[in-house]
């Protein structure tokens, strides 16, 4: 495209960005509380159908619907099983849609990848399992024993319906193979390629040749094997060229140049272009203190042009602004004010494109752009009962610690003066992240009057591996003096009244929330805990994370094992300190924090008097699911909030 890329743009966008009022009536808690209608969407190679995956209204499955982009053809919807879900669409060819089998996982918005995966064509009718595993039944054989995770590594455009897949044994012990497949997605037929020991993965180049893998140690310490020619035996790569950990990795057309994200001593990390025969590699970009984000490709599968980052402050990063495809995102930028915009697919001869727009007002919309014609045509909108205009600014801070460590994090208000604000830690806590963009819980409080602060303490992903380190041993230490000082730096800055201030999370947010208010009870006027954990001691004992020796080992890292530090850095053993009214809710079924957790808080709570109100929602697990549980969960935190920090409680001076 030429220059002229963000004016036709712009122009083509007008009929889809017709000016619409602001509804007066205030969003209801089931509007923050239902899942999006979309979750994804996938561009054929020819440009003839999109495939999405879309959730039934009660969330408890997941359909993929097949739409042909003329407006003809019939929209298929594509059932795999009763109460299965489906994700993670890439098309194979131009008739061959292949998707895993999938599930809902704790405290995520759509359900993620099982491992298994399956091919189908458009109209439904020539379904193949690719991989699976299907127990035997009576003198059947299950057609399957596939028990372990498989994914798409690659698509060979030159050979259509043929794809590489990565597969990890589950039942092969600790440190299982990993095995490179080709598979044709057509008829199921698949021929081993690669199988390494112990490795976490492979890239490949252009034509699919294995030419790296990165493995672990028990101490979760990378090592890094390439072969620096496709011809070459493995041999460890040099640190000049992969530093301490290397991700992202692709390759250009040459199959010797190549692209990744670099960190050389656990700093976050940069992106370098590589040159895999020589062993040299030059910066390309970097943004000091933070991740590489998100990379942006020339086209179906050209080398990148820019970087987005939405940690912090939101940018996007150019290499050459005056590129063909920098100046087709600027111009996609341009008519989407306020919003990232995220490429997310090319046909094959990269006429058109599917694109997503999103901000911290809107959850996404996704659109087709044909480059040559300068149309537009929507594809899918995420939430169309939210109204952008009716959502709350979020806005990127900065402070530092106490101890000097520099910290990030948000600020959701609608605010022009301090007011009342819920402190909302993230969960994880390792290796996780708040990041810019929309949130149904900030947004749900913040629809209702209060600021929310959600702070990247450390432990906190998208800053490196040092930066998560600080966070090991620190549960109940420096994380909690980090969300401490971001609510002072809040209420220094005239964003928070300081007599009405709450705090609410789940999981380790759920337990953050109580350990708030046990270390700084001068901070707090009330404690919500989703999900939480409340005896550490009790988490080494029950749980899934305790099952695997991996698992076992996370926590002796992150924990460690003295029974006093665990019992001091403990809610459940610690509520003679809980001063203020708590609401505690919990799935009946988790497993990730099992109910041992909330009944040793609540029993405790109550032995000392404390104020304790309680919701157990049944059948549900690490997070809730059904559209009711999560509303009901918004609408009992929304009376609870009043109560204490609320205009009510404003009112009557608690």
């Amino acid at each position: 495209m030429e220059g002229e890329s963000m004016k036709t743009i712009t122009a083509a966008l007008l009929a889809l960005l017709l000016p619409c009022a602001a509804s007066a009536q205030q969003p209801t808690a089931r509007d923050f509380a239902r899942w999006g209608e979309v979750n994804e969407v996938a561009l054929s190679p020819d440009g003839k159908y999109v495939a999405m995956t879309a959730p039934t209204a009660d969330n408890r499955e997941t359909r993929l619907q097949i739409v042909p982009l003329d407006g003809v053809g019939k929209v298929q919807a594509l059932r795999f099983g009763n109460m299965e879900h489906v994700s993670d669409i890439v098309w194979t060819d131009d008739g061959t849609v292949t998707l895993a089998r999938a599930s809902n996982m704790p405290l995520e918005p759509r359900p993620y990848s099982t491992g298994q995966l399956f091919s189908t064509d458009p109209a439904g009718k020539n379904q193949k399992t690719l991989f699976g595993y299907f127990e035997d039944h009576d003198f059947q054989s299950g057609r399957h024993k596939d028990y372990g995770f498989a994914q798409i590594v690659k698509v060979l455009d030159t050979e259509p319906g043929n794809v590489l897949i990565d597969f990890e044994c589950w039942d092969c012990g600790e440190n299982p193979d990993s095995v490179l497949y080709k598979v044709d997605t057509r008829t199921g037929e698949r021929h081993e390629v690669e199988r390494i020991k112990d490795t976490t993965g492979f890239w490949v180049d252009t034509h699919g040749r294995a030419r790296a893998f990165m493995r672990r140690n028990k101490d979760d310490d990378p090592s890094i094997f390439y072969r620096p020619t496709p011809a070459s035996q493995w041999t460890p790569m040099p640190k000049s060229l992969a530093g301490r950990k290397i991700s992202m990795l692709f390759f250009d057309i040459d199959d010797n140049t190549a692209y990744a994200a670099i960190s050389d001593h656990g700093e976050a990390d940069a992106f370098y272009k590589l040159d895999f025969k020589a062993g040299t590699r030059t910066l390309v970009s970097s943004k000091p203190d933070f991740d590489v984000g998100s990379v942006l490709r020339a086209g179906r599968n050209g080398p990148p042009f820019g970087l987005i980052s939405d940690y912090s402050k939101p940018s996007v990063t150019y290499f050459d602004p005056k590129s063909e495809f920098a100046q087709l995102h600027a111009g996609l930028m341009n008519a989407f004010p306020g919003h990232l915009v995220y490429l997310y697919g090319f046909t094959r001869d990269n006429r058109k494109l599917l694109f997503t727009t999103v901000s911290d007002h809107d959850p996404g919309t996704w659109y087709l752009f044909d480059r040559k014609d300068n149309k537009f045509q929507q594809i899918a909108v995420s939430r169309p009962w939210i109204k952008p205009e009716q959502m709350a600014t979020v806005i990127p801070i900065e402070y530092k610690a106490r101890d000097g460590e520099t910290i990030h994090g948000f600020l959701t208000t609608n605010h022009n003066g301090p007011g009342p604000m819920v402190v909302l830690p993230h969960g994880g806590p390792h290796g996780v992240a708040d990041s810019w963009g929309f949130d149904d819980e900030a947004q749900f409080l913040a629809s209702r009057g209060y600021a929310v602060l959600q702070v990247n303490y450390r432990g906190s992903g998208n800053r490196g591996e040092n930066f998560v380190r600080l966070g090991y041993r620190e549960w109940g230490g420096k994380m909690q003096d980090d969300i401490a000082d971001g609510v002072k730096w809040v209420v220094d800055h005239k964003g928070a009244d300081p007599n009405r201030i709450c705090t609410f999370g789940a999981s380790y947010g759920g337990y953050a929330a109580l350990m708030q208010v046990i270390r700084y009870p001068e901070l707090y006027k009330c404690a919500i805990g989703y999900a939480g954990v409340y005896d550490l001691s009790l988490m080494r004992k029950v749980g899934d994370i305790q099952e695997r020796e991996s698992g076992r080992r996370y926590l002796d890292r992150v924990l460690g094992n003295d029974p006093a530090v665990l019992a001091a850095n403990s809610p459940a053993r610690n509520t003679d300190k809980i001063k203020v009214p708590v609401f505690l809710a919990h799935g009946s079924i988790d497993r990730r924090v099992p109910m041992d957790q909330f009944k040793a808080l609540k029993k405790a709570l109550e032995a000392n008097g404390a104020k304790v109100e309680t919701m157990v929602a049944d059948g549900e697990g690490h997070g809730f699911y059904s559209v009711d549980n999560r509303t009901q969960l918004f609408e009992r935190m929304d009376a609870f909030l009043k109560k204490y920090i609320g205009d009510g409680a404003a009112k009557a001076g608690n």
